[in-house]
């Protein structure tokens, strides 16, 4: 049974078009199942599904003359007189593939549909052969939203009027046990379907090595593996924090170019997002550093010992870039926002909120002009103030 996903409407839109289709994330999040999906829905009738994780397909696709490749395909009887639907999943272990695409995609009547775990991959190696013939959408583990629709939980999405949404205490201790165990483990589509708390850990054990032994192996030295996961322990206590490359370099025993590095390809493989400062007046604020979050909160517990409180702003983060730019806004005195969305709204994490965190910042947000303000709650404060947002509250809505 397919379990919807908030892109699947954007993606269904697309797949009329001639444009390459090309979902990308982290492993394990529901590329294939979406691509499969998109394979059922289309009104295309000719269509193939290539795995290049079998080493008989990525030979196919490894020729280095391309009518070669249309003659292997005819005789697996597709008609190139008709149009075609081609999904190839795992496309950056076909090194030689954006050139057939690009021949394919030029010389007959095909829509592609491709899914790649690296956007490194994808800008190195799609980006000058496929400019203009692909969009690209990212795919990452479930909202907070999607995983109470993967357990069945009715609830209503309240989208982007989340922080307008009055706050209901029934709803709240009716939803609060699902969000402390997003909190905790996550929204890896497999790890949110397990049934017990040990078959979660054990998952989200088993996705963060095949991402290091995967992943991170196939873009890099494999002796190094082990380096990169000393790197990834010491960023995920880190999480919240501004970046010191320095720091880090010294505590690693790293040079700086290759924390930087490691630091790109994290960011580039899905397991990290790095949030700029807003900044409008350099004399006062910060202006450089970029603050880290984990693309998933069951990685990033997995990773390292974190406090309540950073699980918790790791979460919200997960929940808020779905709706737009994240960025956050801090004083040269140590005064900070958490988190400023398209330079619009204003948020605070706490997990137990007052009205004087609402204040403190509605005062910063007047130096760049956010519209709104809110501070974001773990648990909701003896009395519900104008402002207060409960953390499971921030549900987007499916794309359009």
């Amino acid at each position: 049974m397919f379990l919807p996903r908030l892109i699947l409407p954007e993606l269904v839109t697309h797949l009329p078009k001639k444009q390459i289709t090309i979902l990308t994330g982290m492993r394990r999040t529901g590329k294939t199942t979406l691509l499969k999906r998109l394979m059922e829905v289309s009104d295309i009738a000719q269509k193939i599904f290539f795995d290049l994780e079998r080493i008989d397909n990525r030979e196919l696709f490894s020729e280095k003359n391309y009518e070669a490749v249309v003659y292997a395909l005819e005789q697996r009887g597709i008609r190139f007189s008709e149009k075609i639907l081609i999904c190839m999943d795992e496309i950056q272990l076909a090194p030689n593939l954006p050139s057939v695409v690009k021949y394919l995609y030029d010389h007959y009547d095909i829509k592609f549909i491709l899914t790649g775990s690296s956007s490194y991959y994808l800008k190195n190696h799609f980006d000058e052969s496929l400019a203009g013939r692909k969009k690209i959408f990212e795919i990452f583990p479930l909202s907070f939203g999607e995983m109470l629709d993967f357990k069945s939980v009715e609830h209503v999405s309240p989208g982007v009027g989340f922080a307008e949404t009055p706050f209901s205490r029934s709803e709240y201790e009716r939803l609060k046990p699902y969000y402390e165990e997003y909190v905790d483990y996550g929204g890896f589509p497999e790890v949110v379907l397990m049934p017990n708390i040990r078959d979660k850990k054990d998952m989200v054990a088993d996705i963060l090595s095949s991402y290091i032994n995967y992943d991170i192996a196939s873009l890099m030295d494999f002796k190094k593996s082990e380096e990169a996961y000393k790197l990834i322990k010491l960023l995920a206590v880190r999480i919240g924090t501004r970046l010191e490359i320095s720091k880090i370099s010294i505590l690693t025993g790293m040079s700086r170019y290759s924390v930087e590095n490691y630091l790109q390809l994290f960011e580039q493989s899905y397991l990290i997002r790095t949030i700029p400062v807003t900044a409008t007046s350099p004399d006062r604020e910060i202006v450089k550093a970029k603050k880290l979050y984990f693309l998933d909160n069951g990685i990033a517990s997995m990773s390292a010992e974190l406090s309540s409180g950073a699980k918790f702003e790791n979460a919200v983060f997960n929940q808020l870039h779905h709706f737009g730019e994240v960025s956050y806004y801090a004083l040269k005195t140590g005064n900070e926002i958490d988190f400023i969305l398209d330079k619009k709204n204003a948020f605070e994490v706490k997990e137990t909120p007052t009205e004087a965190h609402l204040k403190n910042v509605e005062l910063l947000s007047k130096n760049i002009g956010a519209d709104k303000c809110h501070v974001v709650g773990r648990y909701p404060p003896a009395r519900i103030f104008p402002g207060f947002v409960w953390g499971g509250a921030i549900r987007p809505a499916p794309k359009e």
